[in-house]
């Protein structure tokens, strides 16, 4: 009988693992999805008076909040800059609205960014002629200013290198490095980048 019962074990074995279902297939990671840490806009005039508070609307108006003025770190005599002069306006944008603002920027340069416009660490950035492209109306009191996008790309977690309790640095395959960031674009945006 014992014999019987050891001869019969693998048909059983082979029964059993048929009746089981398949393992679903686990889904992505979600801490290797990338997403918008921030996206930086300035604005820099090379001076300050009346036409860093026309630049300062300007960026008012494009992302609803109040702007930052930057100062100069030094004195350059021929572009008539003194030191700790305000020469810059400056606004980080995050969450749902920076997206919304990036789309513009990356709609009037037809969804084309070049090579060099992506850093080592997983950034980008470019450069508008006219704010009057993203959908503001022109008004003759403020002029027309050109400005600057700056993304800044990561992945949940990141967090753990920034707090002040348990701080830590991260690991390598959660940096962005400028491959991601150019994927992310490709992906996201159904962009094309020039120059490979």
């Amino acid at each position: 009988l014992p014999h019987e019962l050891l001869a019969s074990a693998p048909e059983i074995r082979t029964e059993k693992m048929a009746a089981q279902p398949a393992k679903e297939k686990k889904g992505e990671n979600p801490m290797r999805n990338l997403a918008i840490q921030k996206l930086c806009l300035n604005i820099s005039v090379g001076g300050s008076g009346d036409i860093l508070t026309r630049a300062w609307k300007v960026l008012n108006q494009l992302s609803g909040q109040k702007p930052v003025e930057s100062k100069s770190r030094l004195t350059i005599r021929g572009f008539g800059i003194r030191r700790n002069e305000k020469i810059s306006v400056h606004c980080t944008v995050r969450g749902p609205k920076a997206m919304e603002i990036l789309e513009k920027g990356l709609k009037v340069k037809e969804y084309e960014l070049k090579e060099v416009n992506f850093s080592d660490s997983g950034n980008f950035g470019f450069g508008v002629d006219e704010h009057i492209d993203l959908d503001m109306k022109y008004d003759p009191a403020i002029g027309i200013f050109g400005l600057d996008f700056y993304v800044v790309l990561e992945r949940p977690g990141n967090r753990v290198n920034r707090r002040k309790r348990c701080r830590n640095h991260i690991g390598p395959r959660q940096r962005v490095n400028k491959e991601d960031a150019k994927q992310w674009f490709v992906q996201t945006f159904d962009g094309v980048i020039l120059n490979k």
